[in-house]
């Protein structure tokens, strides 16, 4: 990276480190990369769902200055089925209401009356409603730019198609307009709008042709994420799927995967086993666990188990984005089965570098061929290893937002 320190102020929803999930990968990813060259200061939520002085320790490696503002409206609990009560006869969509916190706006109020930023990198558009262009008297107003992450709305609007009950869609389909609404609105606001893959990008730019966009894929972190004498060989057996349990994507692909894809496979192979790995399943996945099907719950270093692993497989049906999961495992040298969607952004040859199927049948075939060819799963995994290294570190990745950042500062000169 080249040229002048800039000043970047981050807030999220979200703390971002220590990384556990693919949100939060992605902004530990580009942020440790970025306070090698510049300075950065940290504004963003934290839940229960979180230890705040774990994460302020772990943001305090890398950030200037670290301000976490508890938020009391969890992942689960009364709380939230109050403000999801609250918001069917609200205009706002409950992704809002949850984060809309004075706390939060006294925070970055301080800190943004204190301190003249060149950049405010907002995760997300759900606080797009904070006041965020802000400086010391006199001094010039920061830039905004805003991480989509996935097109929220779109993402919630396939869960109002998917919902289990008639009263969850409805819910969702009220929701997610709002969502749009507010979406579109912090976009179209902002200096800038970057984005994980092309798909996205053209997503965003149909609603808004003029927004000024960039494509920052997510990556991985090569070094750490890679073959390792130390670790298990593949044992031909075990076949992984992981990423955090309480997501709607995440728990319908394990669903879908187990009830229609993996008896067919335990019949070809009788003593393979499927491991899914995350944190905060739901009963109803918990429910799924048997003698050849094994939740192990979050693992504090994902590394020994995709090592073992025979294939790694991404059945989503729903999501956005583009998959860490894949990236991670690419990085590891593994063969991958996955769907369209779940690969969907990531520049991976289908059949040298990855396997693509989308129809349950030819799915458990992909993953049962692997099984039955461990040299071929070998090669597979050994080219993904190789394109993730040449497309997917997240130096890279950093460089191209610096760039990005500085076009912006250079057009609003």
């Amino acid at each position: 990276m080249n040229g002048q320190r800039l000043d970047i102020l981050c807030v999220s929803q979200m703390p971002a480190s220590p990384p556990r999930f693919g949100a939060q990968a992605r902004m530990h990813g580009l942020m440790t990369q970025l306070a090698r060259c510049h300075d950065l200061t940290a504004v963003m939520l934290v839940d229960d769902a979180f230890d705040i002085e774990e994460c302020r320790g772990a943001m305090r490696a890398y950030c200037r200055d670290v301000v976490l503002v508890h938020n009391p409206f969890g992942d689960h609990g009364p709380a939230k089925r109050l403000l999801q009560l609250r918001s069917l006869v609200s205009t706002q969509s409950f992704d809002r209401l949850r984060v809309t916190l004075p706390t939060l706006q006294r925070a970055l109020d301080q800190v943004l009356r204190t301190r003249r930023f060149d950049i405010v990198n907002l995760e997300f558009p759900y606080l797009g409603h904070c006041d965020l262009r802000q400086a010391p008297s006199g001094e010039k107003l920061p830039r905004l730019v805003v991480d989509s992450h996935e097109i929220a709305y779109d993402l919630a609007k396939q869960f109002a198609g998917a919902g289990a009950n008639l009263s969850r869609r409805l819910y969702a389909g009220a929701n997610w307009r709002k969502l749009r609404r507010e979406e579109l609105g912090i976009y179209g606001e902002a200096d800038g709008v970057y984005l994980c893959s092309a798909e996205d990008e053209q997503r965003l730019l149909d609603e808004i042709p003029d927004a000024r966009t960039a494509v920052i894929p997510n990556a991985a972190d090569v070094d750490y994420y890679q073959p390792r004498r130390t670790d298990p060989a593949p044992d031909g057996r075990t076949v992984v799927y992981f990423g955090l349990l309480s997501t709607i994507p995440n728990i319908d692909a394990v669903t879908h995967f187990v009830q229609d894809i993996w008896p067919r496979i335990a019949k070809a192979h009788p003593g393979a086993r499927c491991k899914i790995i995350g944190g905060r399943p739901p009963p109803s996945l918990l429910a799924l666990a048997g003698p050849d099907i094994e939740l192990t719950g979050f693992v504090p270093d994902l590394r020994p188990h995709l090592a073992e692993a025979a294939a790694v497989v991404v059945p989503l049906r729903l999501g956005g984005g583009t998959r860490l999961k894949i990236v991670e495992a690419m990085a590891m040298g593994k063969a991958i089965v996955s769907t369209s969607l779940g690969a969907e952004g990531i520049e991976a040859v289908p059949g040298r570098d990855i396997i693509i199927e989308d129809q349950p049948a030819a799915f458990a075939d992909a993953v049962s061929g692997l099984l039955a060819e461990p040299d071929r799963a070998a090669r597979i995994g050994a080219a993904a290893r190789q394109a993730a290294v040449e497309k997917y570190a997240w130096s890279a990745a950093a460089q191209s937002l610096e760039s990005f950042y500085r076009e912006i500062l250079e057009v609003n000169a």
